[in-house]
């Protein structure tokens, strides 16, 4: 006797068939209010807003599509496993069994994601007017602290709309944050109204550092970002050239177009140049070769194999050199760097 042919997903986005979004809109309208309400509760802001928007259109929808939604849910349901759902107690014991109280909470401390704090949710759902104006009377410390925990873009959004004065004291905490007390956050959820937080037995987390400040400076408009940097150098000159070095890597070069890239080569000493690709990746190193003539190019790697091996802190050197010409070239406007607030007029 043959065996039966297996149930088929339903594909969505195919003709007649819900998307995604639209699966699971029809989804949550079946459900009563209060179990919708719990559901949105849980999404994180884009998404409440693009299901939001599914179930507008939603709202005539034929018996067959409502059955190919709950074929889609019991399917992947099903597919699921339990291995998450109380997943931390098990692994606490796991290892306090293998380790023994003390080195299991040792461990356990440093592996263990920190538990995020409803002060940090509730930024999620603000602009960045609302946020600029809820930290420009508080402390610096606060500012840098609610700047480390939003996305990149966000946060630059709002180091703009705080006093001027204020902009460099605030990213050089950013870039020097480390470890955030309990005393911090429960600062930051008094700010947001919310209820004090209880103390926690979970690590403390760490934010902010010299990387952080850069993804913050990178989406800062032209100009700005200079000025806030020269203004971090006057309180610790080294701090704000590593924060400079980490806003753009020799990899970003990458996104150069041939036009930029070109003239960028143009202005680079021919030994800088050579020592610099000697640690570049083989795509960025073609892609400086397609951009020079053919015999520059042949010159340049025969030049690099007669040298033989380097010594890595020369080609880091160089490579610093080549991007400093890349942000000074970018500063005269001669190029533009991509990444550095991608305005255009």
């Amino acid at each position: 006797m043959a065996e039966a042919d297996p149930v088929k997903e339903p594909v969505a986005g195919q003709a007649g068939h819900p998307n995604g979004s639209e699966a699971a809109a029809i989804l949550l309208m079946l459900l009563g209010d209060e179990e919708a309400a719990d559901v949105l509760s849980r999404l994180e802001p884009d998404d409440v807003q693009s299901l939001g928007s599914a179930m507008f259109s939603v709202a005539d929808v034929s018996e067959e599509q409502v059955e190919d939604v709950f074929d889609l849910f019991l399917n992947r349901a099903k597919a699921r496993t339990t291995i998450g759902f109380g997943a931390t107690p098990r692994i606490r014991a796991v290892m306090q069994h293998a380790l023994g109280e003390e080195r299991a909470a040792t461990m356990l401390a440093r592996i263990t994601p920190p538990a995020r704090s409803r002060a940090f949710n509730s930024l999620r759902w603000m602009d960045a007017k609302t946020i600029a104006m809820l930290v420009e009377n508080e402390h610096p410390q606060i500012a840098a602290l609610v700047l480390a925990h939003l996305e990149s873009a966000i946060a630059a959004d709002v180091l703009q709309l705080l006093p001027t004065d204020m902009q460099s004291d605030v990213i050089y905490r950013v870039a020097t944050l480390g470890e955030v007390t309990s005393e911090a956050l429960d600062e930051l959820e008094r700010i947001l109204a919310e209820q004090a937080t209880k103390p926690s037995s979970s690590p403390a987390p760490y934010r902010g550092g010299a990387s952080e400040a850069a993804k913050i400076m990178n989406n800062t408009r032209p100009g700005a970002d200079q000025r806030i940097i020269k203004a971090v150098a006057k309180m610790d000159k080294r701090l704000a050239q590593t924060i400079e070095e980490e806003m753009f890597i020799f990899d970003n070069l990458m996104e150069l177009d041939d036009k930029n890239l070109g003239i960028l080569l143009r202005n680079v000493e021919n030994d800088v140049l050579v020592v610099a690709l000697k640690g570049a990746n083989d795509v960025l190193r073609d892609k400086m070769y397609a951009c020079m003539s053919q015999r520059a190019a042949q010159s340049v790697q025969d030049e690099m194999e007669e040298r033989g091996p380097m010594r890595l802190a020369d080609v880091l050197e160089a490579q610093r050199e080549m991007l400093g010409i890349a942000r000074r070239l970018a500063d005269a406007g001669t190029i533009i760097l991509a990444g550095r607030g991608d305005d255009y007029v």
